[in-house]
């Protein structure tokens, strides 16, 4: 099992006036980050701000992902065996036993306010070198970025630090979010005319662009009325907006169709190469945290990662680690929909072999190696999707090569647990814990759970690094939100509209003739939910989702029911015993 721990700087989280010094950049220069100096570069502060994203705030399965998947339904990380104690601390995120002393609370806290302070610093530096060619647009990004990293803050946490990027002498801040949310609605539409479109301006899809900030404040608009009263028996989704033209529905509608009316993006037919190693620059990826094997430190295989059994192995010198699984409470809304193309997809090899992972398979070709590895590796392909049933797949010789036949082809066996050699890999839907309220496998059990291969594991560069770009905002996720948008407004017949264009977009493989996904022939909340559910899965949108549909309190796999302040996570202690600027949220 691999433990990491992130090395943060003594943050602003606590004080937002600690100089700080990174490598996170694109070009990974070392680069002075002090608020309002005048010897950073405007190019490398800015990349500073977008680095933080890449430096496990979203790439890392222990930070963001872990508050936003591990507290839903759609993933959890149980002990398993004598792997993933580590005192409790995966499990409390799934028991809803969390408190201010979270490992994992406190490294997504510490994360964002990097971000923060990294923002501040870019908006600072950008704005203090006067005769900078792209100021305004340098600024704009700047000013996206911190408004990205605390809208992350306040969704997650309640209240996020702030200080004055124009002002050296200015005092700490705290936002709250129910006052925050609008004032970042107002920012992000402010600088909207000084963002670029995407593909202008020397932008990519890893920068914030207009198209990025239509996305961002479809976002806003549509959680505005939970940041608003975070602990409401239910929420107004039909306030009037910020600037009181319609409804938040009907902003999100704009937003939304902003995106999806552009001719720059369109829907993927093979869903899963949204999440692909080749990712880059595909059509449905409005924003994202662009990945590169070759830059270790802005670069992480956590979401393949973390799923595989350590015995399934992509290439003689990487494995899986046994870890995260979805629960059969959110297995089971997939009943009736495993030929959809979201759910699984095989792999083809080049002379037409399909792995099937299912016992018929004897061997496939050798013909696939890791990019950019010498002495050659080959690369076996796993399937794509979610991972149920007896597990198949290659057996290493040490770390150079897989079992030949005797013809040089790689044999493909039965699996069983690298730990516990007796016990066949055989991922079940079902959970049974001897103790139904603790999520603690014996070794007999660690193999339980439906497993998620939805991102392509990258073996260029050993278990943790991966060029695989991770999307923030796509048009899959746009158009979930418009769907949402308008059966919130009763607008039904253009939300089944909407859930169809994504079901029918997307394609099977080869192997059962490219057919598309079925359309629905009405829907209702909970199909809406479910679908939502199909298209958004391990995507750091569940929680939010649940929570606006009324779902997050309910019992769940080794969850009881749970109480409305649960919907926001504490403060972390560190940070209440260093400040007294900020106010712990409601029963913590």
């Amino acid at each position: 099992m691999r433990k990491k721990s992130l090395q943060l700087h003594k943050l602003a989280c606590v004080a937002l006036t600690v100089a700080m010094v990174s490598c996170t950049d694109l070009k990974e220069q070392v680069i002075d980050e002090v608020l309002g100096s005048n010897n950073a570069s405007p190019e490398n502060a800015l990349a500073a701000a977008y680095g933080q994203m890449g430096d496990a705030t979203f790439v890392d399965h222990g930070n963001v992902f872990a508050l936003q998947e591990y507290s839903t339904d759609e993933a959890f990380l149980p002990t398993r065996g004598s792997d993933w104690g580590d005192g409790g601390v995966w499990r409390a995120l799934h028991e809803f036993t969390w408190g201010p002393d979270n490992g994992r609370v406190n490294e997504a806290w510490n994360a964002l306010n990097a971000g923060i302070i990294k923002s501040l610093t870019a908006i600072s530096t950008v704005n203090n070198k006067p005769d900078f060619t792209n100021k305004k647009l340098f600024l704009a990004e700047a000013r996206a970025m911190l408004a990205f990293y605390t809208y992350h803050t306040l969704d997650l946490f309640g209240q996020a630090p702030y200080k004055d990027p124009y002002n050296p002498n200015a005092e700490l801040e705290v936002k709250k979010a129910d006052v925050a949310i609008d004032e970042l609605i107002k920012e992000v539409e402010t600088i909207l005319p000084d963002l670029a479109d995407l593909k202008e301006q020397n932008t990519h899809n890893g920068r914030f662009t207009k198209q990025a900030a239509y996305a961002m404040l479809a976002d806003m608009y549509l959680n505005r009325a939970v940041l608003k009263n975070r602990y409401a028996a239910t929420f107004n989704f039909l306030e009037t907006a910020v600037d009181n033209q319609g409804t938040d529905m009907d902003k999100v509608i704009s937003y939304t169709s902003k995106i999806i009316d552009d001719s720059r993006f369109h829907l993927e037919s093979n869903y899963f190469e949204n999440f692909s190693i080749k990712n880059n620059g595909r059509p449905e990826l409005i924003f994202v945290v662009s990945q590169d094997v070759n830059i270790g430190r802005n670069s992480d295989n956590d979401f393949a990662y973390m799923s595989m059994e350590r015995s399934q192995t992509p290439s003689p010198a990487t494995r899986g680690t046994n870890a995260s699984c979805i629960t059969p409470e959110y297995y089971h809304t997939w009943d009736g929909n495993h030929d959809d193309p979201r759910y699984s997809r095989k792999y083809q090899y080049e002379d037409g072999t399909w792995f099937m992972n299912d016992g018929s398979d004897v061997s496939v070709p050798a013909t696939s190696f890791v990019p950019n590895i010498s002495p050659a590796l080959l690369w076996f392909h796993f399937n794509r999707g979610f991972q149920e049933g007896q597990q198949y797949g290659p057996k290493k010789i040490g770390t150079t090569d897989f079992e030949r036949t005797p013809d040089g082809r790689i044999k493909v066996f039965k699996l069983f647990c690298d730990k516990y050699a007796a016990q066949p890999v055989d991922y079940t839907p079902e959970i049974h814990f001897d103790n139904p309220a603790q999520a603690i496998f014996t070794q007999a059990q660690i193999n339980q759970g439906v497993r998620v291969f939805k991102y392509e594991y990258d073996p260029g560069r050993g278990n943790s690094f991966s060029s695989v770009d991770i999307p923030l905002y796509r048009l899959g996720g746009i158009y979930c939100m418009r769907a949402e948008a308008y059966f919130r407004k009763g607008q039904t017949d253009l939300a089944l509209g909407d859930m169809n264009k994504l079901r029918t977009s997307r394609t099977r493989e080869k192997l059962y003739n490219e057919v598309p996904g079925k359309a629905l022939t009405a829907i209702n909340e909970q199909v809406l939910y479910n679908e939502i559910g199909f298209e958004m899965y391990w995507e750091m949108y569940r929680r939010k989702q649940m929570i606006r549909f009324g779902k997050f309190e309910a019992a769940c796999t080794a969850k009881p029911v749970s109480q409305p302040f649960r919907r926001v996570f504490p403060i972390p202690q560190s940070a209440m015993d260093a400040s007294d600027a900020f106010t712990q949220n409601d029963k913590y």
